[in-house]
């Protein structure tokens, strides 16, 4: 039975040991890609479970001889870091806009960048474009003799037609807000990175991750069992498993490359709003509301290169339905922070 296959989590502690879970591939990476891992901005929605995948996967790469893995972040949730701390990953509280504590950092030759501002950037943009520019300036240097993974997104592509196949990696960029237009800097000082140092570099366009206490299909489920209107005007949305992302971003560390390698990463689907409010209003007992009409375009990635590089196997959206729909039923913990993948501004 994969990894997919197995019985949907229903405690916190069950959904946090299924995101963390490495397959092989991710054990073959790491293998690959031999010394410490350092994981920057990793307290995060994502970065505890991908720490601890690295942390998981590492046991059984390396033996009886084992590398070190760090997780740098603020941490603003203790139990975040004591959960890491006592699954044996180093724990590191640091200000990345601090250029001393960036400098103090451990040596790492394997980096897996995450850090940055999203949520907010509305109300703080000036602190959005330091967390996306500043910070990625000041690790690519300290960090400039590593392999880099570096995590950017989808929202740095323009809106598509729905009728085609995504945004690919030769697609110009199209940034629409602070936001992306932050990601976008966020890249180029990597590539720049890749030219002045010889940085290997692999740039990961993610477009969205979920896991069941947030993301696109959290956020319309609750809105389906609240009896809340879903806005269909973003009509169409790509997702993926987050710990097939995690596992993603673990595979691209032995791919990082000068020139940077960039991959989108999500899943291979493009799924409509309205479909998947129906399907999950099916499971819920719930006739969903709707408002707006589906526009003829919307933020889409295709995915091939990620797929004929990694062949991940992912997690099945009706299995993802299935889990969601249960995790909302039944009133478990959310995370409280909606994606705003409604958003056709760039306002988040």
């Amino acid at each position: 039975m994969t990894i997919a296959e197995r019985q949907l989590p229903r405690t916190v502690e069950e959904l946090e040991d299924r995101l963390s879970e490495p397959s092989d591939a991710t054990v073959a990476a790491l293998r690959d890609s031999p010394g410490d891992v350092i994981v920057l901005g990793a307290g995060g929605k994502m970065g505890p479970t991908l720490a601890r995948m690295v942390e998981r996967a590492a046991r059984i790469a390396d033996g009886s001889i084992r590398r070190r893995v760090f997780a740098v972040s603020r941490f603003s949730s203790d139990s975040a870091a004591l959960a890491l701390q006592h699954a044996g990953v180093a724990v590191i509280r640091a200000n990345l806009l601090d250029l001393g504590a960036v400098e103090r950092l451990p040596d790492a030759p394997n980096v897996i960048f995450m850090a940055g501002q999203k949520f907010g950037t509305k109300d703080a943009p000036a602190r959005t474009w330091m967390l996306n520019g500043a910070v990625p300036a000041l690790c690519a240097q300290r960090y400039k003799a590593s392999r880099v993974v570096a995590f950017s997104t989808g929202n740095v592509y323009p809106l598509v037609p729905v009728a085609s196949a995504g945004a690919d990696e030769t697609t110009a960029p199209g940034p629409v807000g602070d936001y992306a237009a932050s990601c976008v800097v966020r890249e180029r000082v990597f590539t720049l990175a890749s030219k002045l140092w010889g940085t290997r570099v692999a740039i990961m366009r993610l477009n969205y991750a979920i896991d069941l206490r947030y993301g696109v299909l959290t956020d319309i489920a609750t809105k389906v069992h609240r009896g809340e209107p879903v806005d269909v005007t973003m009509g169409h949305v790509n997702v993926i498993w987050q710990g097939d992302a995690n596992r993603a971003a673990i595979a691209m560390l032995p791919l990082a490359a000068n020139p940077p390698l960039v991959l989108n990463v999500s899943g291979g689907t493009t799924l409509s709003v309205r479909a998947l409010a129906s399907q999950l209003g099916k499971r819920l007992g719930k006739t969903p509301q709707f408002a707006g009409q589906e526009a003829p375009d919307a933020l889409l990635t295709n995915t091939a290169r990620y797929r004929s590089l990694l062949d991940p196997v992912e997690t099945k959206t009706e299995l993802l339905l299935d889990w969601v729909a249960e995790w909302v039923r039944e009133g478990r913990p959310l995370l409280g922070k909606p994606t705003h993948y409604e958003s056709r501004l760039g306002a988040f």
